[in-house]
């Protein structure tokens, strides 16, 4: 039995907005604003309020030392070559596990989140163990003549770790929303299989990559835990910038840790900032095509 609605009732007539499940964009935008500025812009803007409280020369005589230089070129290099090497491999490994079934493939899917939940001192113990010229690998390496724990390359290695699981993260479901009847079609019309990857697989993941190696270089610029016990520390040589900064922190040199994190901020924002203009351009290629 339907109910009728009586004139005078206008809640009866009038439909009912849908229910929303968090609230409206007022409140929703200013708890965001809120939380990123008491998690992120205040922290931030104490390191730089700190750093002012030096003179121009004693910035500029700290932050470019001979020593805090020969850790800039560490820190950012290793990060680098890192990510680098993790956009190759990472995406190999990505490819691998959505294209491919073999026995195994879960553990080996969930062996790529082991550097998230593993301590970065225990990644860094654990590399020393096995790159040391006594260890399971590094003795065979040293009769290579090639030197792995307390030397630059150690920091690659352990940057190299702890970088992995983001490009693969990020590049997997990319990979699995692609549509393969692209590449079906090419291969029907006679590429090669190298020409299919780079004419249609390529500029599909292309973004993913360059996001990938975007996070993966952000860690390892911050990376502290498992690059100590590998690298050495040796001053000039093996010595990466975040551990110059605990330095001085312990020295209770205050101005000069937040002199050296404003530089090491600074390049990276322009770093990823560059990344995230060149990954914008590209979709915006990508979609043009």
């Amino acid at each position: 039995m339907t109910s009728l609605a009586l004139p005078g009732n206008a809640a009866a007539t009038k439909p009912r907005r849908p229910g929303r499940v968090i609230p409206g964009f007022g409140i929703s935008l200013g708890f965001t604003l809120f939380y990123l500025a008491l998690i992120v812009l205040i922290p931030l803007s104490a390191v730089f309020l700190n750093t002012f409280s030096m003179s121009w020369a004693d910035f500029w005589a700290t932050v470019t030392s001979e020593r805090v230089m020969a850790s800039y070129r560490l820190s950012f290099g290793a990060s680098l070559i890192a990510a680098a090497l993790n956009v190759v491999f990472g995406g190999i490994v990505a490819w691998v596990l959505v294209r491919y079934q073999f026995p195994g493939k879960r553990l080996v899917d969930a062996l790529v989140d082991l550097p998230f939940a593993l301590p970065t001192a225990v990644a860094g113990i654990t590399l020393t163990a096995l790159y040391a010229h006594n260890g399971w690998i590094g003795q065979y390496l040293a009769t290579l003549g090639i030197k792995v724990a307390f030397t630059p390359l150690g920091v690659v290695v352990a940057l190299t770790l702890i970088g992995l699981p983001f490009v693969v993260r990020t590049v997997q479901p990319v990979l699995e929303e692609a549509e393969k009847e692209l590449e079906e079609a090419a291969a029907s019309l006679g590429a090669a299989p190298l020409q299919t990857f780079i004419r249609v697989v390529l500029p599909t993941i292309t973004p993913a990559l360059l996001t990938g190696f975007a996070l993966a270089f952000a860690r390892a610029t911050g990376e502290y835990g498992s690059v100590i016990f590998i690298a050495g520390n040796l001053p000039m040589v093996s010595e990466i910038t975040p551990l110059l900064i605990i330095s001085k922190l312990e020295q209770y040199d205050y101005a000069g840790a937040t002199a050296i994190a404003v530089v090491m901020l600074v390049f990276s924002f322009i770093l990823l900032l560059a990344i995230n203009l060149l990954q914008a351009w590209t979709r915006k290629r990508a979609g043009k095509s």
